[in-house]
């Protein structure tokens, strides 16, 4: 399916029909050919009015979306891909209000919509940060300013490689603990990891035997000759821009998803498929129920 570099009027003219859509999700999910998701079989019939599969070997009836994200849902596949085309190509992604305008959809359907496509925007098979990488916090939410944050804010770490990827976490405080299992999950044989003067992060370096270089914001110091922030410094304006222009607000419950969606988008920047690439991630998705998001 060629989905290079796709442009809005090239999506509606490619999937703007419910049978290019189902032919398009089909040559995705089965690029050798249609198989029985039950048996495995592959001599399949078409029932094509029903937009249907009939296995010839143990008889089951299937759609090309059952077993994925899609089986469930009622809405149109055409609706899915504009809304995934939304949320990838919007640098600060788009509320469910604006889905809910642009789709034509109830509020709740666009909400639940996000959250399914933001399940897909998570890459579990990531590979540890190498290079140079910087490592800071920042405090989301709340009311109370101050150098520590405060008990209505929720504190999330990240890590950013020169010039590479970016991987976020909700932590509980900045503790050692926490910094060592941050360093210990996202980092691996760092060239050299740069932070600022918290204490935490030293001890996290030290135990992992990495070359560390900090610069001191309470002294007015931004930069060192190669040692600076402001790559995680720019991933920060980026999930507030986020917050407030889309977003507006977000649940603690639900920080991590968002943080999954900003990591999709920055670490795809430059995928040129970045649209195929998130619809295969849906398909292999399981189903999300609306009452366990809202629990």
């Amino acid at each position: 399916m060629p989905t290079k570099e796709l442009t809005l009027p090239e999506l509606m003219a490619r999937f703007g029909s419910e049978d290019a859509c189902h032919e398009a999700l089909e040559e995705m999910r089965w690029p050798d050919g249609v198989a029985c998701p039950r048996c495995g079989s592959t001599a399949i019939s078409r029932i094509v009015k029903r937009r249907q599969f009939d296995c010839d070997g143990c008889r089951y009836q299937f759609s090309v979306r059952v077993g994925t994200i899609f089986q469930k849902s009622k809405l149109p596949l055409s609706t899915w891909f504009l809304a995934v085309y939304l949320m990838v190509e919007s640098r600060k992604s788009v509320s469910a209000n604006q889905l809910k305008r642009m789709l034509g959809v109830t509020y709740k359907t666009a909400w639940l919509l996000c959250h399914k496509i933001r399940q897909a925007m998570f890459d579990e098979d990531a590979t540890p940060l190498d290079g140079i990488v910087e490592v800071d916090e920042t405090f989301i939410g709340g009311k109370k300013a101050g150098a520590h944050g405060s008990k209505d804010k929720t504190i999330v770490m990240g890590a950013a490689e020169r010039d590479g990827r970016i991987r976020l976490k909700v932590v509980p405080n900045r503790g050692r603990k926490e910094a060592r299992d941050f360093f210990d999950e996202y980092i691996g044989e760092a060239d050299a990891v740069y932070t600022d003067k918290l204490q935490s992060y030293k001890g996290a370096a030290k135990t992992r035997k990495l070359t560390h270089g900090t610069v001191d914001h309470s002294r007015k110091e931004w930069i060192n000759g190669k040692i600076h922030t402001n790559t995680i410094e720019g991933v920060w304006s980026l999930l507030d821009r986020s917050i407030i222009g889309a977003y507006h607000k977000v649940s603690t419950k639900h920080l991590p998803a968002y943080l999954h969606e900003v990591e999709w988008r920055y670490n795809n920047r430059d995928n040129p498929y970045l649209f195929r690439d998130t619809i295969l991630e849906l398909i292999d998705c399981k189903p999300m129920e609306y009452a366990k998001l809202t629990a």
